[in-house]
């Protein structure tokens, strides 16, 4: 399995309805992209203070290597990315295997 991690700094005037609508679409590519099985996501939720101005993580899950790099140009996540990258300030993405 892969571990997609991200982590998103959105632009200070989007607002928590369209933070919710970039989540609910990203969801909704689970089932539509081969071997995207889950998704989980959530804002920062720490004392600890080192997100360095980071204000919302997630994390998907695919069943090998191959079904992440069908995903990446996969017309979906392209749709997708058409709505939640203008959003963004800053994002950052890690992907390691379990």
């Amino acid at each position: 399995m892969v571990r997609h991690y991200g982590m998103f700094q959105f632009h200070e005037e989007v607002t928590e309805e369209q933070i919710e609508e970039c989540f609910r679409e990203m969801k909704s590519m689970i089932g539509t992209i081969p071997g995207l099985l889950e998704m989980e996501h959530g804002p920062y939720e720490s004392d600890e203070g080192l997100n360095e101005e980071f204000t919302h993580g997630f994390i998907m899950t695919f069943d090998t290597p191959e079904s992440r790099d069908l995903y990446l140009p996969h017309p979906e996540h392209e749709r997708v990315k058409e709505i939640v990258v203008p959003r963004l300030k800053r994002v950052l993405v890690f992907d390691f295997e379990v």
